[in-house]
């Protein structure tokens, strides 16, 4: 796995739960469901970079 790839994901992952969070702020009717998609695309964001971590410490 490419680190530059990895970190644009990360980088999107993250982008994408912010966007969530900021929606969040603007749509109290949607907030628990918006702050749900922030975590699990915080939590991609980590497994992503975890994945690309522990394939480095093999190599």
């Amino acid at each position: 796995m490419n680190h530059e790839v990895v970190a644009d994901n990360v980088r999107r992952y993250r982008a994408i739960a912010s966007l969530c969070r900021q929606a969040a702020a603007f749509r109290p009717a949607q907030k628990l469901s918006l702050l749900e998609q922030a975590n699990d695309w915080e939590f991609r964001a980590i497994c992503e970079l975890e994945a690309y971590l522990e394939l480095a410490d093999v190599a």
